[in-house]
């Protein structure tokens, strides 16, 4: 009997891509993407073709990876087929492994990963998030896991899946070129780089700017917003059943209206890396979410262990709080407009542990690095052009060049994601309150009130 023909979607039936590319095998496999080892025939070049179930995720990684052509820390994007009623397929370059791989083969090592390894790898992920950030991308997924490594050991942040463009194509904040141009330069990074060139950005300057950026966000008509799907394909399934707490998502933003002119969600992420504000519920955030994940990642590299590995929001917030204390005004002015501030509360932490507990054995310098990322309060969190040009990176052991880096021969496949390490996935139990004995729950005049011990 003969095989049913193949699914109209499927990447195996696409006439325009197998005219131009030998399928190999599939190398990762997830609910929204299958990202599969191809050859392309005119050059016999290795390409990974990333096959996107996702509109929006397919619209966002195809507008972000433009918008950041030539950045030599960003992961090429050679092409794309997108036809109507077909899943985008961006052709990619192929990186053999990823940062997640790199931490999980040191442990195995004596020694770990040397302090010179560490900073060149801090180096090159600073360079791309910096390359996003001054082109007003806030990718909204760094973990390790989305840092593909390839051969000679060059980092490129991958997975734009979530990132957000934050300013119309072609702006760049300096003097020169105060508004954004009519139409976008054939190399948006190289334009955004521009901005370096006529001296650093103050941090005043850069808030004002994306101050005006989230005005003008809302008035933006093409832009595509946050959904149920982006939603769904990020969060486990307590995040968005337990009614006490959906108000923050995006999918009760329709209510308002932002949601479909491209408002923010708080749902994005993966919750090991996913700042404060976002599991207080926060729509109103910028490129300072990408931030905190970044010390999230630092840190795991100077201890091998994840800073916060959760297993529920409810948990991920408790850890953070009994490391950097409680969330109140005195730390972040203004937090108490979290839209979940006042519905989740804990016992207060009297002797918070701090970031050096966590860092032990490290260096004085190495442990100010991480604080300048991981604190409450966005508007205090270092930026990368500041981190840059920290001490840290020019005392001794100075940075190893590339040829020294230890890099593992493959990625380690032991998930089904296109992501990676299966241990970064938002995995845990069905429900948020599980880890904690006791939740008291009081219902007021304004609504419900929960306090967690």
């Amino acid at each position: 009997m003969d095989s049913p023909p193949a699914k109209s979607w499927s990447i195996h039936s696409r006439p325009e891509i197998i005219a131009k590319y030998k399928i190999l095998e599939r190398v990762g496999s997830g609910a929204y993407s299958d990202v599969y080892r191809a050859i392309r025939l005119s050059d016999k070049l290795t390409v990974a073709l990333k096959e996107v179930h996702d509109y929006q995720s397919g619209f966002r990684e195809i507008e972000a990876l433009q918008a950041l052509h030539s950045c030599p820390n960003v992961v090429v994007l050679h092409e794309y087929f997108w036809r109507e009623d077909e899943d985008a397929v961006l052709v990619l370059e192929f990186l053999t492994t990823d940062l997640a791989t790199v931490i999980r083969s040191a442990k195995k090592r004596e020694g770990g990963i040397g302090r010179g390894e560490v900073k060149r790898w801090m180096l090159q992920i600073l360079s791309g998030v910096d390359a996003c950030h001054r082109n007003m991308v806030v990718h909204r997924d760094l973990k390790p896991s989305n840092l593909l490594i390839g051969d000679n050991g060059v980092l490129k942040l991958a997975d734009f899946g979530q990132a957000r463009i934050l300013l119309e194509p072609g702006y760049v904040a300096d003097d020169e070129n105060p508004e954004p141009y009519a139409q976008s330069t054939p190399s948006q990074c190289q334009a955004g780089y521009r901005v370096q060139e006529h001296g650093t950005m103050s941090k005043e300057e850069y808030f004002r700017v994306l101050d005006e950026v989230k005005a003008k966000e809302l008035d933006k008509e093409t832009s595509v917003p946050d959904g149920d799907t982006s939603c769904l394909a990020t969060c486990t399934t307590s995040d968005i059943e337990d009614d006490i707490l959906k108000g923050s998502y995006s999918y009760e933003a329709e209510e308002g209206g932002d949601d479909r002119n491209g408002a923010l969600t708080s749902c994005v992420g993966t919750r090991w890396f996913r700042a404060p504000e976002l599991l207080y519920g926060s729509t109103d955030y910028g490129l300072e979410i990408d931030l905190w994940s970044l010390g999230c990642i630092f840190a795991e590299l100077l201890t091998l262990e994840p800073l916060f590995p959760g297993t529920a929001d409810i948990d991920q917030l408790s850890r953070i709080i009994s490391v950097l204390g409680n969330l109140t005004e005195e730390v972040w002015p203004g937090c108490v407009k979290l839209p979940d501030y006042r519905i989740i509360s804990f016992n207060k932490v009297e002797n918070p542990v701090g970031i050096e507990a966590c860092l032990r054995n490290r260096s004085p310098n190495e442990v100010s690095l991480v604080k300048k990322l991981i604190c409450y309060d966005p508007a205090r969190r270092a930026t990368t052009m500041e981190l840059l040009q920290d001490k840290y990176f020019n005392e001794e052991p100075l940075p190893v060049p590339l040829s020294e880096l230890h890099v593992p021969p493959t990625k380690d496949m032991s998930s089904d994601s296109p992501g990676g390490w299966q241990e970064y996935e938002d995995m845990g139990t069905d429900s948020d309150f599980d880890d904690f004995a006791r939740v008291n729950t009081t219902t007021t005049s304004t609504g419900s009130y929960i306090q967690f011990s």
